[in-house]
């Protein structure tokens, strides 16, 4: 079995935390501190949300700039249309931002949203059958 750890430098550690909280994911204290805050996304996808400072400690070179440029799309799976759209309203509520349009494609369906930091999420549902090939 593999494991996701995505790992985000984010500006203001207290409203990234708010923020991912707000989106239902589970805190895990074990591995938060004053400079990270560690969310289980779903039993094996975890975020690690880490100051730019703290995240600067993990790479070579700088550390870029989420709201200035985009770098990565972290795409997560929805179980059903509405869950897609559930998810990206309640980032939007939360401070998120709508980041392109929905696209439906019939057996298909995605949005999408930035983080406060500028992180892209994009969200889908695929048709089970039409994902089997």
């Amino acid at each position: 079995m593999r494991m996701v750890f995505l790992n985000l430098p984010v500006t203001d550690l207290a409203r990234a935390d708010a923020f991912y909280a707000a989106l239902g994911f589970r805190r895990n204290d074990q591995f938060s501190d004053a400079s990270a805050v560690s969310y289980v996304v779903e039993e094996n996808i975890h975020v690690m949300l880490l100051t730019r400072e703290r995240f600067a400690d993990f790479v070579a070179g700088e550390v870029g700039d989420p709201a200035q440029a985009t770098s990565s799309l972290v795409a997560v799976s929805a179980g059903t249309r509405e869950e897609v759209d559930q998810l990206v309203s309640a980032a939007v509520a939360a401070g998120g931002k709508p980041w392109m349009p929905a696209q439906d494609h019939g057996f298909m369906y995605g949005s999408s949203f930035a983080d406060p930091d500028g992180h892209v999420w994009e969200v889908m549902w695929m048709d089970p059958s039409a994902a089997q090939g």
